[in-house]
């Protein structure tokens, strides 16, 4: 059974998941991404704990810093939200090849 996580915290544990295994701390996440300095580090971490959530263009610009589809942040399971990573580091004929598994794997149900 998936394991789904409330969807206010969602996008906040995806955020640091990847911050944490990018290995950058959080002040340094946020001037990257185009953050002013001195509020980078709180800012991300309100995103972090939930407490705001960023608009879609500001998330886009963390997964791109983060190197994640942004598709990660909000998937509300944590299979789901693997299968979003994995399938973001494949190239295109594997995406392809990928993508024809699972629709042959669907119709065949």
């Amino acid at each position: 059974m998936p394991s789904f996580k409330p969807a206010r915290s969602i996008f906040g544990a995806r955020l640091r998941m990847a911050r944490q295994a990018a290995g950058l701390p959080q002040d340094r996440l946020g001037v990257q991404a185009g953050l002013d300095e001195g509020t980078a580090s709180a800012r991300i971490s309100r995103y972090e704990s939930g407490i705001h959530e960023p608009n879609m263009a500001f998330a886009q610009r963390l997964a791109y810093e983060l190197n994640v589809p942004v598709a990660y942040f909000y998937a509300p399971d944590d299979d789901l939200a693997r299968l979003i990573l994995w399938f973001g580091r494949l190239n295109p004929k594997q995406r392809k090849t990928l993508v024809t598994f699972a629709s042959e794997l669907s119709e065949a149900r």
